[in-house]
């Protein structure tokens, strides 16, 4: 790996730095070059199958793991990058992303009115991650993603005055725990992606970004109240 200084106002765009890019980024380098070196092994040796025990060629084992390596590790160096990008044109439109992810929350609240206190009682979420690389996974991050956007939705607040962080630390910066979790029902939708391993696709940030939206939908709902901001407080739901 080569580290370039550059000056980043004089470079093209290398896509999103999010980290969910990198089940598309380094799963497809990953694939990429496994893919290239059982070809690499398969033409070595004559066959049309790589398996777990070495090459075949129909049902008949020509070369072991152990003889394909006999001369030392076989290797195959692959580059890989997504597809090309553009600008977008005059009505905002093209290619201007390598890929997409669609993520969908219903939230269900209750809320006291007259203290303006809420309690998220359950919140369904749907993603359509290309392909579950590790369904059990993907789980958590849904759910843990959720979670974060419920905080944001109702308790998380940097208060900052005059350039001073006021709530520094985690007892006056509050975050959910698990008594604040609410229920979380998940719906994994396959839809392969176009060049992501197998299909698939980041799965990171999603539920936190369309989950806080969600939850404060809900209270919007409940209450009739045009909310504008996170989180929503107490006095921004009884009119202090």
């Amino acid at each position: 790996m080569e580290v370039v200084w550059d000056d980043t106002s004089q470079i093209g765009s290398a896509g999103s730095t999010s980290a969910s890019r990198q089940t598309q980024m380094t799963g497809g380098a990953v694939h990429a070059a496994s893919v290239g070196l059982r070809d690499k092994i398969l033409e070595a040796h004559g066959g049309d199958e790589l398996r777990e025990d070495g090459v075949y060629l129909g049902d008949q084992l020509i070369a072991t793991i152990a003889q394909i390596c006999e001369d030392g590790p076989v290797e195959h160096l692959v580059q890989f990058r997504h597809p090309e990008t553009f600008p977008p044109d005059e009505n905002g439109q093209g290619d201007i992303h390598a890929g997409f992810v669609v993520s969908a929350h219903r939230a269900v609240v209750d809320v006291d009115p007259e203290l303006g206190l809420v309690r998220v009682v359950q919140v369904d979420t749907a993603q359509d991650v290309g392909k579950a690389l590790n369904p059990q996974a993907i789980v958590g991050q849904l759910e843990g993603g959720t979670l974060q956007g419920v905080g944001l939705a109702v308790m998380e607040q940097l208060v900052v005055d005059d350039g001073v962080i006021k709530n520094p630390t985690f007892t006056d910066y509050l975050i959910p725990t698990f008594v604040d979790a609410p229920s979380v029902n998940t719906r994994v939708i396959e839809e392969g992606d176009h060049f992501g391993p197998f299909g698939a696709k980041g799965i990171g940030e999603s539920p936190t970004i369309s989950s806080t939206p969600a939850v404060v939908a809900a209270i919007r709902a409940a209450t009739g109240k045009d909310l504008t901001r996170v989180p929503v407080l107490p006095e921004d739901i009884i009119g202090i």
